[in-house]
Formats: C-alpha cells, structure tokens, sequence
C-alpha cells in the first residue's frame, strides 16, 4: 500500500527544494528559531556538540555538526570492527544466496545494491550490517576498519524514504535510492561502505574526492582514485546532509559480527564485530 501510495509522489523535486532550503543562508533569527525547533522535536542532544548554536550559518551546517570526540571513543583493538555511524541496526546478518534482508518478506541482492560493481560475488557469504539514522542523530560517517580506499561508485537513483515505513513497504529500496559505494582496501579484503540517498537527504558527500550526490542528469560511474586515501579505524568518510542509512559489506571468514537485534542503537565507534583470526 505504501509504494502504491507514494510511487506518483515527486521525491526528487521535493527533495532538490528542501536541499536547497537547507543550504541557504537565512536570516540569524529565523535559521536559529527553527532549529530549535528541530532540536525540541527530535530531542537533538546539542550538549554532544562542541559548536554553540550561533556559529551556523545555514541548516545544513547544523545537520552535520561535529560531536565532541571524547563522547564517541574508537575501539583501537587491531581485531575489532566499529559502527560507522551512530543510527539502529535495520538488519544484519550472513549474506546467504547473494541476497541481504531488507525487512521481514523483503530481500534484495548484493549485486542489485553494487548496481553490478564485479565485485559483487567476493561478498557471498560474507556479513552485513545495515544502519539506519533518524533525524537526531550525529550525521557524519567513519571507516568501520583501518584501510586505504581505492575506489567508489556513484549511483543514481530513487529517492524513497528509508524511514521503517519505506523498508517495509519498498521492494528493494536500498538497490533502488541515490548512493555513493566507497570500497576500502584493507589486509583482510575489500570492504564495501554504501551511503544510501533518500527523501530529503540534500547530499552525500565524501572525503575523499569532491564527488557528491544530487548530479542533476546524473549517470552512474566507478572511479579509481590516483592515490589511494588511507583510512584509519573510526575516520570520517563522508556525511549526510540530512539523513539515511548505511550499509556495510564484509567478505566472507572474515569478520564477524556481535548478535544484534533490529531496532538495537549504535554509536560511531562501538564494536560490533572481530576479524576472523579471533575466532
């Protein structure tokens, strides 16, 4: 009912209008008044950022703040994986058949989600963890492992809402909506980060290259990068100028994940797997 529901809908137009009102620079008084009423009804917890509410110019500033990085400590151990967004958990699993769950009675496949990126069999069998990020939460996105990235893949797409109505309601949402792939390089194999676009979510930006999402006539492209971009563990790859979700691919025996539930909160940095040699 949802998708027939909103299928008509004009998320890209409404979603370019409100990208653009997020980036423009208001009045003081009017910008500051309405964030905080965004902080009052989405219980923002400002006391995590180390800017004060007058040093944003724009609501896009605001929506990727930075946090205070005493409040989101990285787990160091060499063996460990780490949330790379503060968000719920969605799903995670075992990627089974080349499929990863979406929702209950929805699946969709890793290639569909690499938008058939070769890479897409190194994953079978290995693990997932998709993350989803309310409108509260701290925006930026960090490297779950210590790597190098070497390469992405932009994707255009759809722009359904990836709130719990359009999971359960979207057949294949991820491998449908607007995304950004960063592969990084590490000693175990390639990890893939997917940065998934959605209703309202004015950008994706990385990094690593001035690469962003919302390409008006966008078509879809991989790029190596000239000079591989190390990454340490808990190092921020991107952010969301207004929110979404992640979802992150381990090859298989490599990594493996601590038992979560869905609906279960994360914080950038939190473990939540170990390597294979752990085992």
């Amino acid at each position: 009912m949802y998708y027939q529901v909103f299928r008509w809908f004009p998320k890209s137009g409404f979603t370019r209008l409100m990208g653009w009102l997020a980036e423009k620079q208001w009045p003081p008084f009017l910008l500051r008044g309405f964030i905080r009423v965004y902080i009052r009804l989405f219980r923002v917890d400002m006391e995590a950022c180390p800017l004060p509410l007058e040093s944003f110019s724009t609501f896009n500033g605001f929506f990727s703040r930075p946090i205070r990085p005493e409040l989101r400590m990285i787990d160091a151990s060499r063996n460990t994986v780490v949330s790379p967004v503060d968000g719920r958990v969605s799903q995670a699993g075992v990627i089974s058949y080349s499929e990863l769950v979406q929702a209950k009675g929805h699946t969709y496949t890793v290639k569909a989600l690499l938008a058939g990126d070769e890479s897409w069999t190194n994953f079978e069998g290995g693990s997932y963890i998709t993350i989803y990020l309310s409108p509260r939460d701290y925006h930026r996105i960090h490297s779950p492992v210590k790597g190098r990235v070497t390469r992405f893949y932009y994707v255009p797409g759809q722009l359904w809402t990836v709130s719990p109505a359009g999971v359960k309601g979207v057949p294949g949402l991820f491998a449908r909506n607007e995304r950004i792939i960063t592969f990084v390089e590490t000693d175990f194999g390639e990890v893939a980060v997917v940065k998934v676009g959605a209703t309202v979510v004015g950008k994706v930006k990385v990094a690593y290259s001035p690469v962003e999402t919302r390409i008006k006539g966008g078509r879809p492209f991989a790029q190596d990068l000239k000079r591989a971009y190390p990454v340490e563990k808990g190092q921020e790859l991107g952010r969301f100028e207004m929110g979404s979700t992640v979802i992150c691919l381990f090859p298989p025996g490599k990594v493996f994940l601590n038992p979560m539930a869905p609906d279960q909160a994360l914080v950038m940095g939190q473990t939540i797997g170990v390597l294979g040699d752990n085992q």
